[in-house]
């Protein structure tokens, strides 16, 4: 029924795509600007299609109609229904679409489509879990400003806060502040006018200040120990026996691993494949559902 196949992440720091014919052979991958739901629906269907469009521009050498492809996506924010809803309308063409979270589709690339858990830490986090019998469980993802614990974006929001208490005299700074301060604004005013204009993916920048002071730095470090505590937290939440194979995914999933005790440490296993490949793998199986 089609001729192409996409899988989309379409997350907070950044929107991956991947794009297959009939036999699952690849075809064509780029990478573009964030897409999650959160920054709005035109802006996150805007940064889908640049990215979209680039792709397939690699593949014919003619125009593609998008009623000829399937799409995947797990997104950031498609649990929030009003939101899922509003993106399924402004579906420009494309002949199929699946939605789902982000954390799913990346639960599907990390294990291959079988059960298991993953933590996915990006800009957020969210822990997912498949178990054998088709359930599903979610923590996390409550999203930006309230939730996102260990996420890129709650990093950024601790160590703004630290900072400003620096910079109006509460605390004590050092070389953690300094970094985080030459990002922000180094007077109040500058930083007034940063904290005007940013969002979860400028709070998400701050979040190398963090691992680059963890050794070092005590306010760095203890934001380090509360972030491992509640990824932690979130596992057992999600397979309290431990029986179902576990991955550490996202940008910050990867950076934290060397921080992990190693008690913990020897359950995670390196993820098969992205998200992207996630959502391939989901518009695949309602193909042939189909």
């Amino acid at each position: 029924m089609f001729k192409y196949f996409i899988g989309i992440d379409g997350g907070g720091s950044g929107t991956r795509i991947v794009v297959a014919n009939q036999d699952r052979k690849i075809l064509a991958e780029a990478h573009g600007a964030p897409s999650a739901l959160g920054q709005g629906i035109l802006e996150s269907w805007r940064a889908i299609m640049e990215v979209t469009h680039v792709c397939l521009s690699r593949i014919s050498g003619g125009p593609i109609s998008l009623n000829e492809c399937a799409l995947g996506i797990g997104i950031s924010g498609a649990n929030n229904p009003v939101w899922k809803e509003e993106f399924l309308k402004q579906n420009p063409g494309f002949g199929l679409i699946v939605v789902d979270s982000d954390g799913f589709t990346t639960l599907l690339g990390a294990h291959a489509g079988k059960p298991g858990c993953v933590i996915a830490i990006g800009t957020g986090i969210v822990g997912v879990a498949f178990l054998p019998n088709g359930e599903r469980r979610t923590v996390g993802g409550w999203g930006f400003p309230s939730g996102d614990e260990a996420g890129g974006s709650w990093f950024g929001l601790k160590a703004a806060n630290y900072a400003q208490r620096v910079l109006d005299g509460r605390a004590r700074g050092g070389p953690f502040s300094k970094d985080v301060l030459k990002f922000c604004g180094s007077t109040a005013e500058c930083f007034v006018a940063w904290l005007g204009e940013a969002q979860q993916f400028e709070f998400a920048k701050l979040a190398p200040l963090v691992f680059k002071h963890a050794h070092k730095d005590r306010r760095a470090k203890k934001l380090m120990a509360e972030a491992i505590e509640n990824i932690i937290l979130m596992s057992k939440t999600l397979d309290p026996t431990r029986k179902l194979p576990l991955a550490l995914c996202g940008r910050i999933g990867e950076a934290i691993m060397p921080h992990l005790p190693k008690r913990f440490k020897k359950h995670v296993r390196k993820p098969l494949h992205n998200s992207a490949f996630g959502a391939l793998e989901m518009i695949f199986q309602k193909r042939d559902l189909l």
